[in-house]
């Protein structure tokens, strides 16, 4: 039997998150429920309108062209798309087709052909029952930059990480919120196969509009499997766009696919062909923030977490932010060499306890009391057992819900870890005097005894004698000599 091997490509769309819409001065904004509002003569094609370029949206492009190595050209212009929709006003999208605003990068060792930028559709609206659609045009004229891939992608786990990584960059950049559950990002695959060895691409299909990165994931391995089969069976593979059924896991033909002679692509004549400085395009360079993957390899050099630690700061960018707000406190606090065992605790409270706390309570940017100065106090008296890991749960509770800092919070409440021998002794003679039973299984060298007599004393005490010293006042009390 032949082996086959698959090739894919992507497209993704993300609208950019300016102001305006791409041509008009109409807002851009996502939140607007009402259909509708967000419209004028310019974003609906009426007749003598002109439009007008977006320059913050160009420089989206060009910004996130630079975040992944493109080449910028020094001239760039828009095209005319012309092709019809019921949602498309003009009849045409203002697009961009053989000079975009950025080419030639790689992510993930996969190269990027081109990234441009052109204007987003309106909305079909199906009600339920009903012979008819609506149309709301809010979303047309949004600025929409797409990403376009070489075909170097093999799996759908890889174009599912591709994605991912790019949905996070965009964030990073701050250019687009890129939610895939609002329609913000869009991903269509080309998927080919070819009998291994050939160098000759298979027939490409394309699935659209792939709207969760399980879904890029699923379509892809479902397509490689359903374009095997044709194949096997004698049969060719026809070129077509293929749409997704998430319920069913299957792709199902929609039309045939077009080629880009068949939108008849064009200057666009009412606007200008734009000029892009190297001036332009450093000072662009310069508003670049550091970008994940530079920070997955700061914090496990710098911090020296585990990379499921790093990962959970990459992905929440502002968790890691905070992260590294408190870690400043403890270096202005510490020794050099407490440092790692520092940022380890830090870290393992803020990944467990405190997005617990964040999870639970869904709490704002705006309503979080606990600053970096206080959470780094709370982590350096944990870290010199002042207080025990019992006790630091509810002090960091105390925290969340008044804004406090811990030192007040233990005195207040009586907190702090009772670390004086007298009284460890005194205390520990009593667990020993009650518990009769886990004294003999003690001298019978059964080792969880001892565990029951510190939990006994971590009972008594709730939770504020320091175990580690409660352990060896039981020790010196019940070993002979």
């Amino acid at each position: 039997m032949k082996e086959y091997i698959a090739t894919i490509g992507l497209e993704i769309h993300a609208e950019l998150n300016t102001k305006s819409k791409m041509f008009c001065s109409c807002p851009n904004d996502p939140l607007q429920k009402d259909a509708n509002v967000n419209i004028c003569p310019i974003c609906l094609a009426h007749p003598g309108t002109l439009p007008v370029i977006n320059k913050q949206a160009v420089e989206y492009v060009i910004k996130t062209g630079l975040a992944l190595s493109c080449s910028i050209p020094e001239y760039s212009k828009f095209d005319r798309k012309n092709y019809f929709y019921p949602d498309l006003p003009k009849g045409y999208q203002i697009s961009q087709y053989d000079v975009p605003l950025s080419e030639n990068g790689y992510l993930n060792r996969i190269r990027i052909e081109r990234i441009h930028l052109e204007e987003d559709t309106g909305r079909l609206i199906h009600p339920k029952g009903a012979d008819y659609s609506l149309i709301d045009f809010n979303r047309a004229g949004v600025p929409l930059m797409e990403l376009v891939t070489d075909p170097d992608i093999k799996t759908g786990k890889e174009a599912r990480e591709f994605a991912e990584e790019f949905q996070l960059i965009l964030r990073y950049l701050g250019v687009s919120n890129a939610d895939m559950e609002k329609g913000e990002m869009r991903v269509e695959v080309n998927v080919s196969i070819s009998p291994k060895g050939l160098k000759k691409l298979g027939t490409k299909v394309e699935v659209k509009n792939l709207n969760s990165f399980r879904a890029v994931e699923k379509a892809i391995d479902y397509e490689i499997k359903r374009q095997k089969e044709v194949l096997i069976s004698g049969k060719k593979v026809v070129q077509e766009t293929r749409g997704w059924l998430d319920k069913k896991e299957i792709t199902i033909s929609q039309r045939k696919k077009e080629s880009a002679h068949d939108y008849r692509y064009f200057p666009e004549p009412d606007l200008p062909p734009m000029k892009i400085t190297k001036k332009q395009i450093e000072k662009i360079r310069s508003k670049i923030p550091e970008l994940p993957n530079h920070r997955r390899l700061r914090f496990g050099k710098e911090y020296g977490l585990s990379n499921k630690e790093v990962e959970v700061f990459v992905q929440n960018k502002e968790l890691g932010e905070y992260f590294e707000k408190v870690v400043s406190e403890l270096i202005s606090w510490s020794e050099s060499k407490d440092i790692f065992n520092l940022a380890k605790l830090a870290s393992n409270y803020i990944i467990t306890d405190l997005q617990w706390l964040l999870a639970k309570n869904k709490v704002s940017e705006k309503s979080f009391l606990i600053t970096p100065e206080n959470f780094g106090e709370f982590v350096n008296l944990i870290y010199k057992k002042t207080i025990s890991s019992k006790i630091a749960k509810d002090v960091l509770k105390e925290m969340f819900s008044s804004g406090k800092d811990p030192s007040h919070i233990i005195k207040e409440k009586g907190l702090a870890q009772i670390i004086d021998g007298s009284e460890i002794d005194k205390i520990a003679k009593k667990i020993i005097l009650n518990n009769d039973r886990a004294v003999e299984d003690f001298h019978k060298g059964k080792g969880n005894a001892l565990q029951f007599l510190i939990g006994q004393a971590m009972s008594e005490t709730k939770g504020k004698i320091n175990p580690d010293l409660i352990a060896k006042s039981f020790k010196k009390l019940l070993l002979p000599g």
